[in-house]
């Protein structure tokens, strides 16, 4: 009988306690009450600490990092619940993880037990290491901004039909979450900024093959969004043509990772 893996255990914690801040976050919401934000908070920290620990031992390998689609995915959603958690210390955002925990628990199940595509590992050297940790963190940031995005368009649709549901009823003002939008998207701006400098220093062939598809998508995607900044700064744009944008790039981002990792991965082979 093989040993369990190391990663198992963790895992299977981290999907439970995300399953149970969902439900309880949810049952507070559908009752028009806002959760105990400090019990919301640590069960969403408990749960990214068990997440973390399973994934580290599925990404790191003898020959560098396995960073396959899937693990991929838990990595980032992770950073976004990480990034969020922090975020509700001072700013109004919980409402965003009634969104984001379902996010983790999927991701995280998805790591462990979906087999993954053919995936060459990442050499562990400085510069590789920094130009991926600030993709995953820009990637993580515009995710925060999407969700925020989504939230901001149910939120409006429900005010101007002057029917609010429970978690609408306990969103901050519309103007609040603009703003919370637009500093999440300045956020995501200069981290994807960073990823593409670091990317032009210390990858050594940004168009290769493999990677021309990513990398044109991604410089698309910067373009979207300094044009959406350049907007909201100059003349003002806001409402529905900011969520359009958000959503945009957005897309534009995720095929740039997600949609080139699967085709090589499942479709490649490569």
């Amino acid at each position: 009988m093989s040993p369990l893996p190391a990663s198992l255990l963790p895992t299977l914690a981290a999907a439970c306690l995300y399953a149970v801040a969902t439900v309880y976050q949810g049952i507070r919401l559908s009752q028009t009450a806002r959760p105990d934000k400090r019990l919301l908070g640590l069960l969403g920290t408990l749960a990214v600490i068990a997440h973390a620990i399973g994934l580290y031992s599925q990404l790191v390998r003898p020959v560098g990092l396995g960073l396959d689609f899937f693990n991929a995915a838990s990595l980032i959603a992770l950073a976004v619940i990480v990034l969020t958690l922090l975020a509700t210390i001072r700013i109004p955002v919980e409402n965003l993880l009634a969104l984001l925990f379902p996010l983790g628990l999927v991701t995280v199940l998805m790591a462990q037990f979906v087999p993954s595509g053919t995936v060459q590992p990442i050499v562990e050297e400085p510069g590789i290491l920094t130009h991926v940790m600030l993709s995953i963190l820009a990637y993580g940031m515009f995710t925060i901004a999407a969700f925020q995005a989504l939230l901001l368009l149910v939120q409006d649709y429900q005010l101007k039909h002057k029917h609010p549901m429970g978690l609408i009823r306990n969103f901050p003002p519309l103007q609040t979450m603009e703003t919370l939008l637009f500093g999440f998207l300045w956020a995501g701006w200069a981290l994807l900024s960073l990823s593409l400098i670091t990317g032009w220093l210390f990858v050594e062939n940004l168009f290769a093959q493999h990677l021309v598809h990513k990398t044109l998508l991604a410089c698309l995607a910067w373009v979207v969004f300094s044009v959406l900044l350049v907007g909201r700064t100059r003349l003002g744009w806001r409402g529905h043509k900011a969520i359009r944008w958000t959503l945009g790039g957005f897309c534009l981002l995720m095929l740039a990772f997600f949609g080139s990792k699967l085709v090589r991965e499942f479709i490649l082979h490569i």
